[in-house]
């Protein structure tokens, strides 16, 4: 629980500095928050292993898999950070994460957590790195929405000279959905490999809405490649896409696992 409540201070910490940063605009301060980022991620990590090391086996129920979303997500926006790109990604990500951390270590822990095969892990881990990337594109998606609503409206917040260019957003927006579309291809293809018996495992329709998330990505993709699409057109289908997502993992294991309790 210490290292929890650690990483906790820590992920809001780094969400203050980048406030702050957001404020000045520029100066020393805008990086400052980079350390207890770093931290507050080695620590969200750390309390994972603890908790499987104590356990047997690795938990991936769903508070876990919500939370290691949220290590991930927090992970990328460090990333995107510290090369200098949408930093203020973080001023959301970042209490996410710690919600979302807090939420695991009071209802996720599962004393015995079913023993799972290197297939199954393999399977798991790629969707895992494809919901966080995919997440923070839809992140992308909504900051470039809002970003052109106050253009067009000639509303020069302060908050927009947080953001990169209009164009430098689309860019990263894309860029972000085509790895997390080559990630959530991984995911589809380990599952048609190496999960069995899915009308048993309750997995046809986390399998149905899976595959027409990844048709929605696809579709942005090649709309963008062969059409140009851009500005609400592809945040309209990136967050469609999110959704269906959404529903297809977090929404299935929740009724089974939270309000059912089938674990």
């Amino acid at each position: 629980m210490t290292i929890v409540l650690i990483a906790v201070v820590l992920y809001l910490t780094a969400t203050g500095l980048l406030v702050a940063a957001v404020r000045r605009e520029r100066g020393r301060e805008a990086r400052l928050w980079l350390l207890p980022a770093n931290l507050a991620v080695l620590l969200h990590g750390a309390a994972h292993f603890i908790a499987w090391r104590i356990a047997g086996g690795a938990d991936l129920h769903f508070f876990a898999a919500l939370s290691l979303v949220g290590l991930g997500m927090a992970v990328l926006t460090a990333i995107f950070g510290a090369a200098g790109r949408m930093a203020a990604l973080g001023v959301v990500v970042f209490p996410l994460a710690a919600l979302m951390l807090v939420a695991y270590q009071l209802y996720g822990h599962v004393q015995h957590p079913e023993p799972l095969d290197w297939r199954l892990q393999l399977h798991a881990w790629f969707a895992l790195l494809a919901y966080a990337t995919l997440a923070v594109a839809a992140l992308f998606a909504l900051m470039l929405w809002l970003q052109e609503r106050a253009l067009r409206r000639r509303e020069f917040h302060g908050w927009l000279r947080a953001l990169p260019p209009l164009v430098e957003l689309e860019s990263l927006l894309f860029r972000t959905i085509a790895v997390g579309f080559i990630l959530l291809t991984a995911t589809l293809l380990t599952g048609v490999l190496f999960v069995e018996n899915l009308l048993a495992q309750h997995l046809v329709h986390k399998t149905v809405l899976s595959v027409l998330s990844w048709l929605a990505f696809g579709g942005l993709l090649l709309g963008r490649w062969r059409y140009g699409w851009r500005g609400v057109v592809a945040v309209r289908w990136t967050l469609a896409a999110m959704a269906l997502l959404i529903l297809a993992f977090f929404g299935s294991k929740f009724v089974l696992e939270v309000i059912l309790r089938r674990v």
